[in-house]
């Protein structure tokens, strides 16, 4: 008896040795592994399964599944709610009510009284015509003068060129513009000469600042070089260029340019010129206009010149 004790007692004591080492084991290495995130590296979430490879675009557009919209569901009766979304306990009532009425409304017996409804005709009276409503031959001579008309109408139209009022326009516009010749430039004739405001001035109501650049268009005469300026900054204006240091119209060429604007003015008058019988004439004209294409003026950079408008125009 003492012995089979003994047995108990060991056999206990190797369980209980088992049991601990088990579950020391299971504490042990039954925690999972943190995984450990590197700073200089992202963590790529593993896939779960395989992706499906699709042959054709039209698989993979119907295999997506569609979302459906998920609405909680009301707490009222949706058959009583009105088309405002309000809840209205006696909304059914009131659609038979309503029913009824237009029954009634629309039908041709009278219920109060117990009679059939007479229809109550309006009978359609016709306006007469008047004259002028009434149509009428239109004769052919009147036709033709319609179309002439209709055709002197459009002439006009097209003939018709309005003029901007100077006169208002000079009234808001400085009188005098100081400007000053914005580089060396050789101009012939119907060149433009590129130019910049040397002060503010009143452009038309506004104010238009220093050193603004404009161009004057050339032409000639003796000993001449005149400058017409059209626009100033898109505002369309109408000044004459005159030499700052004579006051005289335009500005002062050389002697040496005398003998080539002397041609200039002969084959002016040439122009004017028509001797019947006399072919030459022309082959005359020809020349002094390519003498006048020839001509050429040298321009200095800051050559001070002063606009002003026009004596017809002031």
């Amino acid at each position: 008896m003492k012995l089979q004790k003994n047995k108990i007692v060991m056999i206990l004591i190797v369980a209980s040795v088992v049991l601990f080492i088990v579950a020391y084991s299971i504490i042990t290495f039954g925690k999972e592994e943190e995984t450990n995130i590197d700073t200089n590296q992202v963590p790529v979430p593993k896939l779960g399964g395989d992706q499906k490879q699709y042959e054709t675009k039209m698989e993979a557009l119907e295999s997506i599944k569609e979302e459906r919209e998920i609405n909680a569901p009301s707490v009222y009766d949706e058959a009583l709610l009105d088309a405002t979304g309000n809840y209205d306990p006696d909304l059914r009532d009131k659609e038979k009510r309503r029913m009824i009425d237009s029954i009634y409304s629309q039908g041709n017996i009278d219920y109060a009284s117990s009679t059939y409804r007479q229809e109550q005709s309006v009978p359609l009276t016709s306006a007469p015509l008047q004259n002028d409503m009434l149509p009428r031959k239109i004769d052919k001579k009147e036709r033709e003068a319609a179309a002439k008309e209709m055709g002197l109408e459009h002439q006009l139209f097209f003939a018709s060129e309005p003029k901007e009022n100077l006169n208002i326009l000079s009234q808001n516009t400085d009188g005098q513009l100081y400007v000053q010749v914005d580089g060396t430039q050789t101009i012939k004739q119907h060149y433009r000469l590129r130019m910049r405001l040397s002060r503010d001035a009143l452009i038309d109501g506004k104010l238009v600042t220093k050193n603004t650049l404009l161009y004057g268009f050339v032409s000639f005469k003796p000993n001449r070089t005149l400058l017409t300026i059209e626009h100033i900054k898109g505002r369309a204006v109408s000044f004459e260029a005159y030499d700052l240091a004579d006051g005289s119209e335009g500005i002062y060429i050389e002697n040496s340019f005398r003998e080539e604007v002397r041609r200039q003015v002969v084959g002016d008058v040439v122009d004017e010129i028509e001797v019947p019988g006399v072919p030459q004439v022309s082959g005359i004209k020809q020349l002094f206009r390519r003498s006048n294409r020839q001509v050429k003026v040298t321009v200095l950079d800051g050559y001070q010149l002063l606009l002003k408008i026009p004596q017809e125009h002031s």
